[in-house]
């Protein structure tokens, strides 16, 4: 997949960096880069109770934040009957060399 996205040619070879692993529920991120910290990625994996992966979500050369959704809190005063939900950052990633360049940012919803 990668030489088709970044048209690298077959004979070079590519070496992840894992940089960290974090799960999340039955989201599991991880994070690297390779050798020449040029290149960045974000794996996102749902995984099973089984612990079987049934999902792989790759982001290349983006900033992935990733938010938790849930409901307001129990005292929230609103007169409206509809349920207010609220995102709370869990996690966010950490970019090789910002100071070089800026990424397309996202935000995932768990």
């Amino acid at each position: 997949m990668m030489r088709l996205l970044t048209g690298a040619s077959p004979e070079e070879s590519f070496q992840f960096v894992l940089r960290s692993i974090e799960a999340f529920g039955s989201t599991v991120l991880v994070e690297g880069t390779d050798r020449t910290r040029s290149l960045y990625w974000v794996h996102a994996w749902t995984v099973s109770p089984d612990g079987i992966i049934t999902q792989v979500r790759e982001y290349f050369n983006t900033s992935v934040t990733v938010t938790r959704v849930g409901a307001a809190a129990a005292g929230d005063s609103s007169s409206s009957n509809v349920p207010k939900l609220h995102c709370l950052p869990v996690w966010q990633s950490k970019l090789p060399d910002q100071a070089r360049r800026s990424l397309p940012g996202l935000v995932l919803a768990i």
